[in-house]
């Protein structure tokens, strides 16, 4: 058999990745809270520059942190989002749920010509309020969630936003922005066209579930 020269240790790959994370990128213009979030975005992509996307009103660490603790359910818009959530990390034996997949969901999209991201949020009901929310894929998940905010006064405790792709990613989180600014959300986003469900499960396998990792 060929040998190569490679770190087999997962300690010690886990230990010196971070530390490289670190060495790469320059966290001092974020709030002290989102420091150890944005590492993990780094640690989870290899790309450095995320950092200088990355925008946010209130505290969206701290205040998703203290529903967790509370026992708040964490409601994903894909699967892929919520299949990489560590449960075992989570405070409370919060559920992590997703609709997208729901028959119920496929048919009513179908039926009114809009996304099963669309139907899947409009699933989750009342349980908004005071949720985590985790969009990792879905634009118009976002959308459609900023509606039902604005629409029916529903307020998460928190709201994670990396939609990714060409087509309204970059449109939903500055929309998310700025109701945020305009009626006092907490929440994170990843400005522009990146994202996708690995950077999602990421920033909640950070700080949200505790620990660095």
């Amino acid at each position: 058999m060929r040998r190569f020269s490679y770190l087999q240790d997962p300690a010690a790959i886990y230990r010196l990745s971070f530390e490289r994370a670190r060495e790469a990128c320059d966290l001092s213009h974020l709030p002290a809270e989102l420091h150890v979030v944005a590492l993990r975005l780094v640690h989870a992509s290899a790309r450095p520059q995320l950092v200088e996307r990355l925008a946010w009103h209130g505290a969206p660490v701290s205040a998703a942190r203290r529903a967790l603790a509370a026992g708040a359910p964490i409601l994903c818009d894909v699967r892929a989002v919520a299949v990489e959530i560590r449960r075992e990390r989570l405070p409370a034996a919060n559920p992590v749920l997703c609709h997208i997949a729901d028959p119920e969901v496929a048919e009513e999209a179908a039926r009114r010509r809009i996304t099963r991201a669309m139907a899947a949020v409009e699933r989750w009901g009342g349980r908004v309020e005071g949720a985590v929310v985790v969009i990792g894929n879905a634009p118009t998940a976002l959308f459609r969630l900023l509606e039902r905010i604005v629409g029916e006064g529903l307020r998460p405790a928190s709201i994670l936003a990396f939609p990714v792709g060409f087509v309204g990613a970059a449109e939903s989180k500055e929309a998310l922005l700025d109701v945020a600014r305009e009626i006092g959300l907490d929440v994170l986003a990843l400005r522009g066209t990146d994202g996708g469900a690995a950077l999602a499960a990421a920033a909640v396998n950070a700080r949200f579930a505790g620990g660095e990792g």
